[in-house]
């Protein structure tokens, strides 16, 4: 499994100190959401309204169209 790290300079004492933690724990603090999490969510956003399409809709009959 991949885990991405962060780091977090702070300064203390006129001394940078460097935390390092992983990026979820920093996607949390600052309530940053997922990438991953928001791509799937507007993928089934545009697929629930694409399935909502009148069936003569270019868009609904290009959902059967094979590559």
């Amino acid at each position: 499994m991949f885990l991405e790290f962060s780091f977090d300079i702070r300064i203390c004492d006129d001394e940078r100190v460097i935390v390092r933690f992983p990026s979820n724990e920093m996607r949390e603090r600052e309530g940053i959401e997922d990438i991953i999490l928001l791509l799937q969510q507007n993928r089934l956003q545009w697929y629930g309204h694409v399935l909502r399409k009148e069936d003569n809709d270019w868009v609904k009959t290009e959902e059967t169209y094979g590559v």
